[in-house]
């Protein structure tokens, strides 16, 4: 946390020292009420200024996420291409104070066959993808979280409605900003699939998402002719649609062996991959590398990826794809582990801060973790009945909780070896967080 002091007044840090690890330690609900009751401060008769960190304190998240993100890539990723997973999630939220909610598809309760609406908050979050040597995974870890306001709460404002792909050039940039020596990789979902968003980021970093079938591809623009007259050309001849070179039987096709695909260890699949500019009418003209992948064993339907940097070869760029699933991860950690969807703030300025500092603190957990399992103190939770191999996300928590609570004060008798004296306090904390723990 001392990295984060110079963001902070001297009286808020303390504060925002103490709702860190008592989010940490607090089970069930993510409220102020029970932060403070885990941390021994249900007595304070001060008890509002740690509500004032969150809806009136003046500080910054986003230069909170600055902060976060270059201690992830100085501890995980010091060298090669970061990589980086964008998606959205909906935060089911209900009330009349929460202005920014709307009602959208619920992709996570949804299916093809099943539509479920959910009213809530949009966030979308930009996740370091880097894999953890002591987890031997790739994890997912939130660095920069915005809220995207729905369109009714623009219209009612005057203002003009920014659309999910909006916010994500706007953070994609910002990334570029804050990582200006570093190569960097986004991937994400169909929903990112937009040409103006790949043209406004296409120089900046090189962007991974899925690609239509039956885009409309085309070739590059001839050179101009010295004395042509009028506008040049922006694309070439049209090129046949992924769907033709699916179904031709003289595309070329080369195996590959990628590890983690759609559930599958080390998957074989055929790809054929060429380079293209896409456009649509009236749309920007983005030049690409598509891939084109099938099964060979026709378990799985045919996919087609894009990526807007043209020298990446087809395999790096899939490895770099299948990353993107540990975002689906990450959210539902936190839903599960640090109570994202319990908090109850209804201020505009704490809603836009709470959720982000839900979020990163799933990746303050994994850095401390790391440190921990340097020093031989991050272990699995282990029963006759299961044999974990590698420690999760839940064994991260507890080992950083055992971390914190053995800091409370624990003195070991020399006299009793086997037994340990605990302050009253600490064991009326610990005793009450057992009896009301979710």
């Amino acid at each position: 946390m001392i990295a984060f002091q110079p963001l902070f007044s001297k009286s808020v840090f303390q504060h925002a020292n103490v709702l860190t690890a008592g989010a940490i330690l607090a089970p069930g609900r993510r409220t102020v009420a029970s932060v403070l009751r885990i941390m021994g401060l249900s007595r304070l008769a001060t008890f509002q200024n740690y509500h004032r960190v969150l809806n009136r304190a003046a500080w910054s998240a986003r230069a909170a996420a600055q902060v976060l993100l270059l201690m992830l890539v100085k501890t995980f990723a010091a060298e090669g291409p970061l990589v980086f997973g964008l998606d959205d999630t909906i935060e089911r939220r209900r009330g009349k104070n929460i202005q920014a909610k709307g009602i959208y598809r619920d992709a996570v309760r949804s299916s093809k066959g099943h539509f479920v609406k959910a009213s809530g908050l949009r966030w979308l979050s930009a996740m370091l993808l880097v894999r953890l040597p002591w987890a031997q995974r790739v994890w997912a870890l939130p660095a920069l979280t915005v809220l995207c306001p729905s369109e009714r709460y623009h219209q009612e404002r005057g203002l003009r409605h920014k659309r999910l792909t909006d916010y994500a050039r706007q953070m994609i940039l910002q990334l570029r900003r804050w990582l200006p020596n570093r190569r960097l990789v986004v991937v994400c979902d169909s929903s990112f699939s937009a040409l103006e968003l790949l043209a406004g980021v296409g120089q900046a970093v090189a962007l991974v998402t899925r690609l239509r079938l039956d885009a409309a591809l085309f070739e590059a623009a001839p050179p101009r002719k010295p004395g042509t007259v009028g506008r040049p050309r922006k694309k070439g001849h049209r090129l046949a649609s992924l769907e033709t070179v699916l179904e031709d039987a003289n595309t070329a096709w080369q195996r590959l062996i990628v590890s983690q695909w759609y559930g599958r260890q080390a998957y074989q699949i055929e790809v054929a991959t060429g380079t293209a500019v896409w456009t649509n009418r009236g749309k920007p003209v983005v030049p690409i590398r598509w891939v084109l992948v099938r099964d060979p064993l026709g378990k799985l339907k045919p996919k087609a990826f894009l990526c807007t940097d043209q020298a990446v070869q087809p395999l790096e760029m899939l490895t770099w794809f299948v990353r993107r699933w540990s975002v689906e991860v990450t959210f539902e950690e936190v839903r599960r582990h640090l109570g994202l969807e319990t908090q109850r703030q209804w201020s505009s300025k704490a809603i836009a801060r709470t959720t982000p500092c839900l979020l990163g603190l799933f990746s303050v957990v994994t850095l401390v973790a790391d440190r921990l399992e340097s020093q031989g103190m991050l272990r699995c939770q282990q029963a006759i009945w299961y044999e974990k191999a590698v420690p999760t996300f839940s064994d991260a928590l507890a080992a950083v909780r055992r971390s914190l609570w053995q800091r409370q004060h624990f003195v070991i008798s020399g006299a009793q070896t086997e037994s340990m004296q605990i302050p009253k306090g600490l064991y009326e904390r610990l005793t009450e967080a057992l009896c009301y723990a979710a």
